[in-house]
């Protein structure tokens, strides 16, 4: 059932939803520490403006590979353009506001193509990508609880093989930071989004002959707080709130580590121990392992993005869960979680983390993750005629997914 604001319904929820984020900030904050819980309500607002940007990777890729439009393709690569104009200079410095700072940069090699090429065709079965899934799940749509799930599965399935893939051939990291300073590395990607923004508006220009036109959205007071946004009102939030992230977490947004470690935890709760699986022995996923859960800065991050899309959906009027799912949408869910999931392991990230966090932090890896990726996703789209009618999985409001 939608509801409106003017019911006042949709206000009440939203405020009792609020109250909870802020006790839930407030308790993390008191019991470890003030910027742990600071970073809940950062990940609100990432939930926020990811639920009313419709802001996603999946359907953007998908839209550019059936249909040649290019606009959501652009929007990631003006955000990824003001992310690393921030992010850049801090690596570079190594402190940002006085604390150290970290990228997400990781090695290149067998695992990361395979990684990303698998999660590439799990964003395509399971309806979302790391981020896309905990928005609309969030936001209330029941099949994306189910490929929630099955993505933790992967993630513990992919952290168990972990030590495995680590013995295939791989280069050491590559940083662009390093290599070719701040100024340098700014140059050579900005250079790089200049590039894949301009074929976008070749291919769409080729097909279409004009680019599409973006709808025009009136901001006014409470277009604010009941949504939509402007796609690019979005990528620019994201960068900014990525930014505060490595200002408060002294690294980047990251989404998956968190679902192996509930999974773990999980497993463990079952009698299963995990503590001798490669992955759980080095020394920040074991201190993870040992520590409660709410002492994981991706968790807390992670739940503030599930809070704050159930408050946008319901000021959206649209946090409306239905548990009709035909039976191939089903299924598709759950093979296009867990190989989300194993993916992300394999590939030091998903499409936050090794994506939009590694170029950010000047990750080579991160510009290998995103060629596999797309590569999977053209897989992917191919094989979604079988799973789902038309080819479509999500309501039109969370196409951004």
């Amino acid at each position: 059932m939608n509801t409106t604001l003017e019911t006042g319904r949709p206000l009440v929820v939203s405020q009792v939803l609020a109250m909870l984020l802020l006790a839930g900030a407030l308790a993390v904050g008191i019991a470890f520490e003030a910027r742990v819980g600071l970073l809940m309500v950062v990940g609100a607002a990432l939930g926020v403006a990811l639920y009313h940007a419709a802001f996603g990777f999946t359907a953007a890729w998908r839209v550019f590979i059936s249909e040649r439009r290019g606009r959501g393709l652009r929007a990631q690569m003006v955000m990824l353009a003001i992310a690393v104009l921030l992010f850049f200079p801090a690596l570079g410095a190594g402190t940002l506001f006085g604390r150290e700072v970290t990228g997400f940069v990781a090695p290149i090699g067998v695992s990361v193509v395979v990684g990303a090429f698998l999660f590439g065709i799990g964003m395509q079965l399971g309806g979302g990508c790391a981020s896309g899934t905990l928005f609309t799940a969030g936001g209330g749509n029941a099949r994306m609880m189910i490929t929630l799930l099955f993505f933790i599965v992967g993630s513990v399935i992919g952290s168990a093989h972990f030590s495995w893939w680590m013995t295939l051939p791989a280069f050491q990291p590559v940083s662009l930071v390093q290599t070719f300073g701040a100024g340098g590395g700014i140059a050579v990607s900005l250079a790089l989004f200049g590039a894949i923004a301009a074929f976008t508006v070749f291919m769409e220009k080729r097909r279409h002959g004009q680019l599409e036109e973006a709808p025009r959205i009136n901001l006014s007071e409470r277009r604010w707080l009941t949504g939509p946004w402007p796609l690019l009102l979005g990528a620019v939030a994201l960068a900014l709130l990525n930014f505060a992230t490595l200002a408060l977490a002294g690294r980047p947004w990251g989404i998956t580590s968190a679902f192996a470690l509930w999974g773990a935890k999980g497993y463990e709760l079952l009698g299963g121990d995990v503590s001798g699986w490669g992955y759980w022995q080095a020394p920040g996923n074991a201190a993870a392992l040992r520590a409660s859960v709410w002492s994981d800065i991706t968790t807390v991050m992670n739940v503030g993005i599930i809070l704050g899309a159930m408050m946008a959906a319901t000021l959206a009027g649209r946090f409306a869960p239905s548990f009709r799912i035909p039976l191939r949408s089903l299924a598709a869910a759950v093979i296009g979680g867990l190989m989300l999931g194993y993916g992300a392991r394999l590939a030091f990230g998903c499409n936050i983390g090794a994506y939009f966090s590694g170029i950010s932090s000047g990750s080579l890896h991160g510009w290998v993750w995103l060629v596999a990726g797309f590569a999977g996703n053209m897989a992917g789209v191919r094989l979604r005629p079988f799973f789902f009618t038309g080819g479509r999985s999500q309501p039109a409001r969370v196409k951004g997914s």
